[in-house]
């Protein structure tokens, strides 16, 4: 196998592993209160404790790609990885989880902070299928990520996910020590203030952080909110398994996207994918239940799914040389908007009903289209993107 292929494994292996940890933390919510004895209000840390290291890290290292040695980077990364997990496993009181979860969360950012712009360099006529598939390989982990916890739960302790996913890490570590970086990807300029600044006043860089952060506000209240909206139309169970179907949508649509992505433009492929999804969605959060709801969840799934990789597609070809600090902004206005957005439904539904706030999601992709259309109108196409 020759370095670049190498590399592209290693890290979509990383990514397959880091969205089947994060997709644990839901299903695994009883669990912790049961070992803990917390409350609830305690439960709701989990979400920003992995959220605050993740992003604080991805925003560090994608700021300073052009700096530091990204292989020695990555390694660090995935041997925090090992860490945090095999901690998190283990450890004895629910202070010490969270801190272990901020960990596992930074070193998940640092490595995400690098990845992007090393598979960006190693790819960069291809480098919208590249993001794609890689968007796909994360839509694997999270499909798979509630699927382990059942398997474990049946057999053992919760503490046995992350030991197991700690083990998935260790053989990464050995790789990467082993691997040296091809010469094309170290083209990544080093950012100055002044050049962030003009990264910051292009409409394209703007424009892509700003759809990207709408794009995870959408997410995050599907992630958070569906299973609890669900529970109003349907069985406890049903409930919990729609949101699976809607991450089952993912592997489908990203892997059409994949193919897309290399005949479509970017921003006209983001326009349609966003103006498909407002009628799904509409459909789904309008009091539709039983196989209805699962179909509508599906669709509304397949046409999100797309909606990362065209987007962050856009911002990194708009400037390659600085994809680093691009990915950085891109990637952390997404997780932003995931941890922002979902408590403004709790806040909703408190006084209109959980119904009437899950159109919360309509609202932001109605303005995800407008601020799409806007950058295409402003920014075009720079750089071929």
């Amino acid at each position: 196998m020759d370095s670049r292929r190498a590399w592209t494994v290693t890290i979509f292996l990383f990514v397959v592993g880091d969205a089947v940890a994060t997709q644990t933390r839901g299903p695994l919510l009883r669990s912790f209160q049961s070992s803990f004895g917390v409350s609830e209000a305690l439960l709701g840390l989990v979400a920003p404790a992995g959220t605050l290291g993740f992003v604080v890290a991805i925003l560090g290292v994608g700021f300073v790609t052009g700096r530091i040695d990204l292989r020695r980077t990555l390694l660090g990364s995935v041997a925090a990885t090992t860490v945090a997990l095999l901690a998190m496993s283990v450890a004895p009181i629910y202070a010490l989880f969270l801190v272990a979860l901020v960990g596992q969360g930074a070193a998940a950012g640092a490595f995400r902070g690098g990845d992007r712009p090393i598979l960006s360099h190693l790819y960069p006529a291809r480098r919208g299928r590249v993001f794609s598939l890689y968007a796909l390989a994360w839509a694997v982990g999270a499909v798979a990520g509630p699927l382990v916890v059942t398997g474990v739960l049946a057999v053992a302790d919760w503490r046995v996910t992350y030991a197991l996913l700690g083990l998935w890490f260790l053989p990464l570590v050995v790789v990467l020590r082993r691997l040296d970086l091809p010469t094309s990807s170290s083209n990544e300029r080093t950012l100055s203030f002044a050049e962030l600044r003009r990264l910051l006043g292009r409409p394209a860089i703007l424009g892509s952080t700003t759809a990207m952060t709408l794009i995870g506000g959408i997410e995050g209240i599907v992630f958070t909110w569906l299973p609890y909206y669900a529970s109003t139309l349907l069985a406890r169970d049903l409930a919990s398994a729609l949101l699976s179907v809607y991450l089952l949508a993912y592997i489908p649509g990203r892997a059409l996207n994949t193919w897309l992505i290399d005949r479509v433009r970017y921003l006209p492929l983001a326009l349609v994918l966003a103006g498909l999804s407002i009628p799904a969605l509409v459909v789904a959060f309008g009091g539709v239940s039983g196989a209805g709801l699962f179909a509508v969840v599906f669709v509304a799934g397949l046409f999100l799914s797309g909606l990362f990789p065209t987007v962050l597609s856009y911002g990194v070809d708009a400037e390659p040389e600085y994809s680093g600090p691009i990915n950085a902004l891109t990637t952390g206005g997404t997780y932003l908007g995931i941890a922002l957005a979902p408590p403004v439904v709790g806040w909703l539904a408190e006084r209109a009903g959980i119904g009437t706030a899950m159109y919360l999601t309509v609202a932001l992709t109605v303005l995800l289209l407008a601020v799409t259309a806007a950058t295409w109108a402003v920014a075009g196409h720079p750089e071929g993107a």
